[in-house]
């Protein structure tokens, strides 16, 4: 049986100046995203929109829930098949390209996870699970573009 799970998330524009949307250039970009029991995280449109550059914004959300999806089914195949993992970063990029009339899409996004594994051993076979762990990441598996990893396992085995 398969399993439904529900997200639930609520975003509250807070960008009205006074005048709402009376014109493109006389509100902001800012909102709130605000999940229960979570902290908020203030968010905006990127700052080629109009929007303001401190903030996170949608695409930064998207690039980085590909990057946590892969790392969390990653870190998880590592322990069933005996990789201990003791060390983990991933220096993801997204690309969107936008179309004449202002929509766009993305068109690719790389992971380039950079692991550290106890033992040289484990290197190659860390190496090989980023390939399933992309095939089992639920976000991954739901994009229409190609979510690709350029990762690089070291170890930390004293020599």
């Amino acid at each position: 049986m398969n399993r439904l799970h529900e997200y639930k998330a609520t975003i509250t524009w807070k960008g009205n100046r006074g005048k709402g949307t009376v014109d493109y250039k006389e509100y902001d970009r800012y909102h709130e995203i605000s999940i229960h029991g979570k902290p908020i995280i203030s968010a905006s449109s990127d700052s080629a929109f109009r929007g303001d550059a401190s903030k996170y914004t949608p695409e930064d959300l998207l690039v980085s829930s590909l990057s946590g999806c892969h790392m969390l089914w990653y870190l998880h195949l590592c322990a069933v098949n005996g990789i201990v993992v003791a060390g983990y970063v991933d220096h993801a990029v997204g690309w969107m390209q936008e179309s004449k009339d202002g929509s766009g899409q993305f068109t690719e996004v790389i992971l380039n996870p950079e692991v550290i594994v106890t033992k040289k051993t484990m290197i190659e076979k860390a190496k090989g699970l980023h390939a399933e762990a992309n095939k089992m990441c639920f976000i991954a598996r739901s994009v229409n573009f190609p979510v690709h990893h350029n990762p690089k396992v070291n170890d930390n085995e004293q020599t």
